[in-house]
């Protein structure tokens, strides 16, 4: 069911050579082919506005709308019907995640750089944001807290989330996704979904006022209208399809092993289930744990196709420290760390959207109520992007503020560093407060500026 990639003998231990590392298997994810079909969409949505958004909706949900914006009493209504366990799920979810974002939130700083010189760095939330929830093959509600938890506890003053509109409910989105908006107190809410859901947020569209920065995962065609669209809107990451990678020695039992590739896998068939061990057992007992829990599997067609893909595959290595260096060079969304020693591996992992470390820390409570956001970097983005966090929505504003007596202190040196960039000006809009008796600099680089004009006043 799931392909085996051996690179043992593969370079030396604790090291993955360039070669090496291309040969980890990743999804077929074309960004840039999905350029073409979004650019159409989003410039007729720039162009028509609310008219471009129903076509649109039309075409690719099957919904014919009348209004893009979802009622007042049906966000109500959908949190009166929540089943009570579901309600009490949601309510765990977002008082763990508030009170990490809560912990992260900080505050602004003052940097005395020298007497009467200072620098303070405010955090200034993102105006106005739009987020969005995927509602696909799973109605994500759990990224309706992901996105909008951070976001309030940043301080953000508008908030709008989009999520596609459901023929089987009305042309709403799902109903468990508005009863959470309406649980956190978001009354803005759009039925709309995939490129047309971001170039709305961009652009604007009838009710929906234009924002400042568009939030959450969705699928190729969502994170290509990000990044046709980025520039005129900030983006968080262009996060697609889930990928999981397990570092694993043989003191892990297979059957949680297997589970959480298998957990992962449910989400789409071009999630990426990935497996790094030492051990051959291991690597056997889990295809038998595969092979036993996939068919029992609610999705069992969809999880066997993206365990069969090429973004899926057992990686068979010498030892851990080659397997350190297989996960940190696939960099995963989510990395789980499965072998005697978790606690101290983990902390070696540099690339990753995050960790999870031991047996009893599988990566769906990560994805629910771990107090951890969801909205990670995929496709090796985590090398240099972060997950979703507060300080997405957060912008530092740097306040200078210089006496004069600090103010002649810089001056020398500011001086110095303009003429060294052939930027006099620079130095002169320091020297005209310093040397109020020098307004105009004597050297020879200004004189040149000056001499014509007197020319043109003497000559006959």
């Amino acid at each position: 069911m799931i392909r085996r990639i051996d690179l043992r003998g593969a370079g030396r231990s604790g090291r993955l050579d360039p070669p090496v590392a291309s040969l980890l298997p990743r999804a077929s994810f074309d960004v840039e082919a999905a350029l073409d079909a979004v650019r159409p969409v989003c410039d007729d949505v720039r162009d028509r506005g609310v008219d471009g958004v129903r076509v649109a909706t039309a075409r690719f949900d099957g919904v014919e709308q009348d209004e893009i914006a979802v009622p007042a009493a049906a966000l109500a209504a959908a949190l009166d019907r929540l089943d009570p366990d579901v309600r009490g799920g949601l309510d765990e979810s977002l008082r763990r995640l508030r009170s990490t974002c809560e912990a992260e939130r900080g505050g602004d700083t003052r940097t005395d750089v020298v007497p009467g010189g200072s620098v303070h760095q405010r955090l200034v939330p993102v105006r106005r944001v739009g987020l969005y929830v995927p509602g696909g093959l799973a109605p994500l509600v759990s990224s309706v807290v992901m996105n909008v938890v951070p976001a309030q506890v940043a301080g953000v003053g508008s908030l709008a989330l989009s999520s596609p509109p459901q023929r089987e409910h009305g042309g709403l989105p799902h109903p468990t996704i508005l009863a959470a908006c309406a649980l956190l107190g978001v009354d803005e809410v759009y039925a709309v979904g995939g490129a047309q859901a971001v170039a709305m947020f961009a652009h604007g569209a009838g009710p929906c006022a234009p924002v400042d920065l568009v939030t959450g995962p969705g699928n190729v065609y969502v994170v290509a209208a990000k990044r046709l669209l980025r520039g005129r809107v900030g983006i968080d990451s262009e996060a697609g399809p889930t990928e999981i990678a397990v570092l694993a020695d043989d003191s892990a039992d297979p059957a949680h092993v297997a589970a959480d590739l298998v957990s992962q896998a449910e989400h789409d068939t071009m999630a990426a289930a990935v497996l790094v061990t030492d051990s051959p057992g291991l690597a056997a007992a889990v295809d038998d744990e595969l092979d036993r829990q996939v068919p029992a599997a609610k999705h069992a067609e969809r999880i066997r196709a993206a365990l069969s893909g090429v973004q899926s595959a057992v990686v068979l290595v010498d030892d851990l420290e080659q397997g350190l260096a297989v996960v940190d060079a696939y960099a995963a969304e989510h990395t789980s760390i499965q072998t005697r020693d978790a606690a101290e591996r983990a902390l070696r992992v540099t690339r990753a959207g995050a960790v999870f470390v031991g047996p009893w820390t599988p990566v769906s409570l990560g994805d629910y109520c771990a107090g951890s956001n969801h909205v990670l970097p995929t496709g090796g983005c985590a090398c240099h992007s972060s997950g979703l966090s507060v300080r997405t929505f957060l912008r530092t504003v740097q306040v200078v503020t210089y006496d004069e007596p600090a103010l002649r202190t810089a001056a020398p040196h500011v001086v110095a560093l303009a003429d060294a960039e052939d930027l006099p000006s620079h130095g002169d809009a320091l020297r005209v407060r310093t040397e109020p008796a020098l307004r105009v600099r004597t050297e020879p680089a200004l004189r040149v500026r000056t001499e014509p004009a007197l020319r043109v006043r003497t000559e006959p």
